[in-house]
């Protein structure tokens, strides 16, 4: 157990090393250390470590981090709007953008996301609601373009206990196979 732990701090030093390199000494990087550091697992059989998707836990990190960091660390999806991190963009406007998610759970899965940072569905002003319902009809739109006629999921995550792992508001849209019920 003990080797299993001296892992798994060698793994989190790498990643920290790596981020440090990338970004420098700005608050991206407790954030982003907050979000993956914890779930970096080493595995000794391949040699490799990853990161896992355990979208809850993820969900806590990225609570965790928003509590103890406020919102200093632009999130990821920032970084798409401004096109400094590459994402399959597939409808863009002057409001909003929506893109194919890049862990898919589903054979159609993309995101609609606007491109003001609110940060939840909790949060958002009563004055937004002309955004909210255009994120909506692009979401409609965006799922008839790739071909979900026969009917598709639309969620959004709100919060630590709704498993939101990214503090940007965002609108999952998946489809293409038989959805079953209760989702989780």
């Amino acid at each position: 157990m003990a080797e299993k732990g001296a892992r798994r701090v060698t793994a989190m030093s790498s990643l920290f090393m790596h981020l440090r390199s990338r970004f420098g000494d700005r608050s991206v990087i407790p954030f982003t250390a907050l979000l993956l550091a914890s779930r970096v697992h080493c595995c000794a059989e391949r040699g490799f470590c990853s990161a896992t998707s355990d979208e809850v836990a993820k969900a806590r990190l990225a609570d965790e981090a928003r509590k103890k960091y406020g919102n200093l660390a632009p999130t990821i999806f920032s970084k798409v709007i401004d096109k400094s991190i590459p994402a399959d963009i597939i409808y863009e406007d002057d409001k909003c953008l929506a893109f194919r998610d890049i862990s898919p759970q589903a054979p159609v899965h993309f995101l609609v996301i606007p491109r003001t940072p609110i940060p939840r569905i909790s949060a958002a002003h009563d004055d937004e609601a002309e955004l909210l319902g255009h994120l909506l009809i692009v979401a409609k739109n965006v799922a008839k373009k790739e071909g979900l006629l026969e009917g598709y999921r639309v969620v959004i995550n709100d919060g630590k206990l709704g498993a939101q792992s990214v503090y940007h508001l965002h609108i999952h849209v998946l489809g293409g196979r038989q959805m079953t019920w209760p989702p989780g």
